[in-house]
C-alpha cells in the first residue's frame, strides 16, 4: 500500500523551497520596511515577503502580506482575528499583467511598508496597493486586543505549489526570489 504523507511517498524529493524567519532573533513596532527584490511570476511559484506578531496564534498575532504572489496576482494584505475565530482580511489585488507582466518581473522592484500607530499602507515602487487603519484591525474575539500594536517578525519564502501557488505545470527549476535588500527603518 502507497503512503500518502509526502515524507514516505517518493525517494527523492523533487523540489525544495526555503524560508528566512527573523523570529527569536529580532522583531520590530512600527517603522518603514522595505525589500528590493525580482520575482519570478512562473505558475506555481509563491513568493512573499511578511511579518507576523509575536504574541498570539495565528491569526490571532496578526499578518502583513508587504508582497505576496501567485496565479498571476500581486496581493497586499493584512489579516487579523474574526468573529468566527477565522481570519478577517483586508486585501489588495493587483494583477501582474496590469503592471507589465513578464517584462515588468524581469526587473527589480521595491515593495515597502509604512507602519505606524494610525495605519499600515503597503506598496510597490511607490504606488499604494492597500491601506488599514489600525482601529480597523482589533480582533472579533471580543478581547479589544489589536495584533498590529505589538512586535512583528519578518519571514522571506519562496514557496511552490499547493493550495495558492497552484501547479507547478511548466515553470523551469532551479528557481528564485532574488532579493537585493531588506532594510527596516525606524524613528
Amino acid at each position: 500500500m502507497r503512503s500518502h504523507h509526502w515524507r514516505k511517498k517518493p525517494q527523492n524529493i523533487e523540489y525544495t523551497s526555503a524560508c528566512l524567519i527573523t523570529k527569536g532573533l529580532h522583531s520590530w513596532q512600527y517603522g518603514k520596511f522595505e525589500m528590493r527584490a525580482q520575482i519570478d511570476i512562473s505558475s506555481g511559484l509563491w513568493p512573499a515577503f511578511w511579518t507576523l506578531g509575536n504574541s498570539g496564534h495565528w491569526p490571532a498575532n496578526g499578518e502583513i502580506d508587504i508582497m505576496e504572489y501567485y496565479k498571476g496576482k500581486l496581493l497586499a494584505n493584512i489579516a487579523s482575528l474574526g468573529a468566527n475565530k477565522k481570519p478577517k482580511w483586508f486585501s489588495k489585488t493587483k494583477f501582474t499583467e496590469e503592471l507589465g507582466g513578464k517584462e515588468w518581473a524581469s526587473k527589480f522592484h521595491i515593495w515597502r511598508m509604512d507602519w505606524d500607530s494610525e495605519a499600515i499602507r503597503l506598496y510597490v515602487d511607490d504606488i499604494l496597493l492597500n491601506k488599514a487603519n489600525l482601529s480597523e484591525l482589533k480582533n472579533d474575539d471580543g478581547t479589544d486586543i489589536n495584533p498590529f500594536k505589538q512586535k512583528h517578525y519578518i519571514l522571506l519564502n519562496l514557496a511552490m505549489g499547493g493550495l495558492n501557488g497552484g501547479e507547478i505545470g511548466d515553470t523551469k527549476f532551479p528557481n528564485q526570489m532574488k532579493v537585493d535588500y531588506v532594510r527596516v527603518y525606524q524613528k
